[in-house]
């Protein structure tokens, strides 16, 4: 049975950088897409990015095109997500998620996701 871990998480100055790792165990991730969404404090989750399971297509929420990097490597059996210019509103829990379906576009689908991790805190902050 697939199981996601989050890591790459911490505190970080405005305009700074993170690089989120989702480990997969138990199960390849070579059909999957992956998601990997945020939940900031009294705020819904938000999809943020996605990956098909090639990795030949990617999408991107408004607020993060141009700063967020959605990626994987199939051999390692891990996804990323590289976050640069960060900003305060990137605050939240993210989390990644795997769909077996490997629905693309991914807007409107995150919900359905089968196969969740735990998540890791970023904090943007001065």
């Amino acid at each position: 049975q697939l199981q996601l871990v989050e890591s790459g998480g911490g505190d970080v100055q405005p305009g700074g950088s993170l690089r989120l790792s989702c480990s997969a165990s138990g199960a390849t991730l070579d059909y999957y897409a992956i998601g990997w969404i945020r939940q900031a404090p009294g705020k819904e989750r938000e999809g943020v990015a996605c990956i098909t399971s090639s990795g030949e297509n990617t999408n991107y929420a408004d607020s993060v095109k141009g700063r967020f990097t959605v990626s994987r490597s199939n051999a390692n059996n891990t996804a990323y997500l590289e976050m640069n210019s960060m900003k305060p509103e990137d605050t939240g829990i993210y989390y990644c998620a795997a769909d077996l379906f490997n629905r693309f576009p991914c807007e409107g689908y995150y919900s359905l996701y089968q196969t969740w991790g735990q998540g890791t805190q970023v904090t943007v902050s001065s």
